[in-house]
């Protein structure tokens, strides 16, 4: 029963393929008509060498043929059948890529790959079995030889094809490049490139061509170039020379110029992106020059600051930039003044970049902590602020309006401009730091006082250098400082202004009274900053003329009396010499010297010394050498000079400048850094009591004892400094923070 049941199912199914087949025409004609369909269309199908002659078919019997087929649904039977005689005719494919391959990597040369793409696409065409045949079939046949040419295709093909990619954009971009490959120019090439599947398949090949192509551009029309905006002119570059040929790969099948915008609005903007980070790689690496030549570079750091808003690239910024001024500005080969220059080019360029200035916070703190330790910064910043001529350009913009200095302020959140903080600010920034350059410099330091200190010193110094009465330029100067510091930390300077011009008017006096060569400054002991001391005395005649002048002065003031500084200022001389006469402007020193002279031909050094009183000896020896250079004297052995009443015609007086004792010129005021290491032995006495009664104590407990020490004014971090010097002197030792003498 069971296998009678089988029979008649199987018999069953027979005959329905047979009526299938046969299209219910009576006897075998169907089968027939269906036999002759299959081998029209495969040997329509068959896939042919490209040398062999074409056979002639027609159409119209072929689309015949296929519907017979698909009628009784013998179609993917074909395809199988067509796929495995494409699959063993695959080799005619592989031995014209070989061929090809060998020679390109011989040669390099990317047109070998463009004829190849072009062949390639020819064996597709002659192979492919037409679209009227339907998608499954097309489709199938086109999976089926992408795939086998991706099999083929060896490693150096991926080369060639960037490089043959890379030429299709220069032809666009630079047509008159000699090195186009001639293939570029193939109507077909793009056309073959999609067929063959090779524009999916290196996509990201394709990108990289165009990538590269636009750092290249940038690299050599915006490097250096500063002084014009670049960014808008790049993408220029772009929508002229670029886009058109991002149609090709990207909107190969656009039909309106509005569907190719659609689809190239997502590449776009990738590229775009690129040009704004390349530019902005670009920039950043040239930060430290094109700050050092600002304000010719504010082109640059525009477009900067609109390629940062597009590409997070800050954070490179400012560790890029921070690299640069530790290698080429914060060492100890650079100038004090060169350092606040590229400083405040800084704080000028990056408020340009990042106006709500966290950029410039973070850029700023390690030189803030470099310039906060170098002992000339504070006079750097001062000669800048009363407009000191021999120190350069001044660090202040003369558009800059003179206000008050600014200290950073709580935020005011009733304020209706207020804004927060940005999101990469760090703990420590405030939005509302000082916005002009000298509250920014001035806030390097805690207290403004070591300023005030500075200016009183310069201004001292500049009075004292003053010869012909005009302080003009120095009252302006003390107003303006009177607007930056307040009123009352510049009394003291008024006090030293007014001394000057008071001593003019005391001088008149006094050569109304009894007329004197001598014309000198008087000032307030109690209001100048400490001046250099010397004890030496004025010989002679310059002695007499000092006590002349100092009796007709106490006439005029009895309630006051001189004290004479003899190693300052500066005298006119006429030596009268048997042969000639000599006119000199010098040194008080180098007078005294001289008018010894006048009483014995010959003195050693240590008898000059001995009569002018206490007096450096290396100054006493450069003194008396001043006057061997003007031929005046004549250095002997054994530390003699003689006067020479008549010139030595010998050459044997003028002694070689390289054996000169070199000595550095002392201004007259006290520098600060002198003033502060003259107070630091007064403290240390204080420090040494401290440690001798207690036996160890720790610099906080240091700092406070030390407040009771009149005019006290230092940080536990200055004293730890200080304590950290005596330590390396042998005259105290550190233990767990506690400091003890040394016994």
């Amino acid at each position: 029963m069971a296998s009678d049941a089988v029979r008649t199912q199987v018999t069953a199914k027979w005959q329905e393929a047979f009526n299938r087949l046969n299209r219910g025409a009576p006897g075998i004609t169907g089968l027939m008509t269906f036999s002759e369909a299959w081998t029209i269309a495969s040997d329509f199908l068959y896939p042919r060498n490209l040398g062999d002659p074409p056979k002639d078919f027609n159409s119209r019997r072929v689309r015949t043929a296929f519907d017979v087929l698909a009628k009784c649904r013998m179609l993917p039977t074909l395809l199988e059948s067509f796929i495995e005689n494409m699959r063993q005719r695959q080799h005619l494919v592989t031995q014209d890529v070989v061929e090809r391959m060998a020679q390109y990597e011989a040669t390099g040369d990317p047109d070998i790959i463009g004829r190849l793409v072009l062949r390639v696409a020819e064996w597709f065409r002659a192979w492919a079995p037409g679209s009227e045949l339907g998608q499954t079939i097309t489709s199938a046949y086109t999976v089926s030889f992408q795939t086998h040419i991706s099999s083929i295709l060896p490693p150096t093909f991926a080369g060639g094809f960037k490089r043959l990619i890379a030429a299709t954009l220069t032809a666009l971009t630079d047509p008159d490049s000699p090195n186009i490959p001639p293939s570029v120019h193939h109507d077909k090439l793009w056309y073959s490139f999609e067929l063959l599947g090779l524009v999916d398949r290196y996509e990201s090949l394709v990108a990289s061509v165009c990538y590269e192509h636009i750092e290249k551009h940038v690299s050599d029309t915006c490097a250096g170039k500063w002084d014009e905006p670049m960014l808008s002119k790049l993408r220029g570059w772009m929508a002229e020379k670029v886009v058109p040929w991002m149609l090709l790969p990207y909107a190969r099948g656009a039909k309106s110029a509005e569907e190719a915008k659609s689809m190239l609005q997502g590449v776009g903007s990738r590229f775009d992106f690129h040009v704004c980070k390349t530019l902005c790689d670009l920039r950043t690496k040239e930060m430290f020059d094109i700050i050092v030549d600002y304000p010719e570079s504010t082109s640059a750091l525009q477009d900067l600051k609109e390629c940062l808003q597009r590409v997070d690239q800050r954070s490179h910024l400012v560790n890029s930039l921070r690299r640069a001024n530790k290698r080429r500005l914060l060492h100890p080969g650079a100038d004090t003044r060169d350092i606040l220059t590229q400083y405040v080019s800084i704080i000028r360029c990056l408020r340009i970049v990042d106006p709500p200035g966290v950029l410039l916070f973070k850029v700023a703190d390690p030189i803030r902590r470099y310039l906060r330790d170098r002992p000339d910064t504070i006079r750097a910043i001062v000669a800048s602020l009363v407009g000191d001529g021999e120190s350069g350009e001044s660090l202040i913009d003369d558009n800059e309006p003179i206000q008050p200095l600014q200290s950073v302020q709580v935020d005011d959140y009733m304020d209706p401009n207020w804004e927060p903080e940005p999101i990469d600010a760090g703990p420590d920034f405030r939005t509302n730091k000082p916005s002009d350059v000298i509250s920014t410099l001035v806030s390097i330091y805690d207290s403004k006082d070591l300023f005030v200190k500075e200016l009183q010193v310069l201004l001292a110094q500049r009075l004292l250098a003053i010869t012909d009465g005009n302080f003009e330029k120095e009252r302006r100067n003390i107003e303006i400082l009177k607007i930056r510091f307040g009123e009352a930390p510049l009394q003291v300077c008024e006090v030293m202004l007014k001394d000057m011009t008071d001593s003019r008017r005391i001088d008149q006096h006094v050569q109304s009274q009894k007329e004197s060569i001598m014309h000198p400054t008087i000032i307030s002991r109690h209001f100048w900053p400490p001046l250099q001391a010397s004890l030496f005395e004025m010989p002679g005649q310059f002695k007499d003329i000092q006590a002349g002048y100092a009796q007709e002065y106490a006439r005029f003031k009895p309630d006051k009396r001189l004290r004479w500084l003899p190693h300052l200022g500066t005298i006119q001389l006429e030596i009268e010499l048997e042969d000639r006469t000599i006119s000199a402007n010098v040194p008080p020193l180098e007078a005294a010297f001289i008018e010894l002279f006048s009483a014995k031909s010959t003195w050693t050094v240590d008898e000059l010394v001995a009569r002018v009183g206490s007096t450096d000896r290396t100054a006493a020896l450069k003194g008396l050498l001043a006057w061997v250079d003007r031929g005046v004297l004549k250095e002997h052995e054994g530390e003699k000079f003689i006067l020479l009443e008549t010139a030595d015609s010998s050459g044997e007086a003028n002694k070689p400048p390289g054996s000169r004792p070199v000595v550095e010129e002392q201004p007259p005021v006290v520098t600060v850094q002198q003033q502060q290491a003259e107070q630091m032995k007064v403290y240390w006495q204080f420090i040494k009591g401290i440690l001798t009664n207690y036996g160890s104590a720790s610099i906080d407990r240091i700092h406070t004892m030390l407040k009771l020490a009149p005019g006290y004014d230092r940080t536990p971090d200055q004293i730890a400094a200080f304590m950290d010097a005596a330590a390396r002197e042998g005259l105290v030792t550190a233990s767990g923070g506690m400091w003890k003498l040394k016994r």
